[in-house]
C-alpha cells in the first residue's frame, strides 16, 4: 500500500464534474483507491460516495493506494486530486 498527503486546490472544491473525471480515471484502473479526511472516508468508486466527503478548496486529504502500479496511481491521483478544474460555466457559450 502507498499513502499520499494531499491538499485540494480547485476553487470549488470536489463537486460533481470533478469527482465523475476522478471516478472515470478510478474505475478504469487494477487499484483500489482510498480517500481520508476529516469528514470521513471512502473508497474511489462512486460520485455520490466522493462527493458526501464535502471537499472544499484547502482541504487536506490522505490517499490509500493498493494495487497494480501503487507508486504511479498515487501520483496520477495526487495530480487529479490537485487540479484547478476550469469548467465553463453553465449558460455561457
Amino acid at each position: 500500500m502507498v499513502e499520499t498527503q494531499v491538499v485540494i486546490k480547485n476553487s470549488a472544491g470536489i463537486h460533481c464534474r470533478p469527482s465523475a473525471e476522478i471516478v472515470k480515471v478510478a474505475d478504469a484502473l487494477d487499484a483500489t483507491i482510498k480517500v481520508q479526511a476529516a469528514s470521513g472516508s471512502c473508497v474511489i468508486g462512486s460520485v455520490m460516495e466522493l462527493l458526501m466527503l464535502g471537499l472544499e478548496q484547502g482541504t487536506p486529504i490522505t490517499l490509500q493506494v493498493e494495487g497494480a502500479n501503487e507508486e504511479a496511481v498515487a501520483a496520477q491521483f495526487k495530480e487529479l486530486f490537485e487540479t484547478e478544474f476550469d469548467f465553463p460555466n453553465a449558460g455561457q457559450g
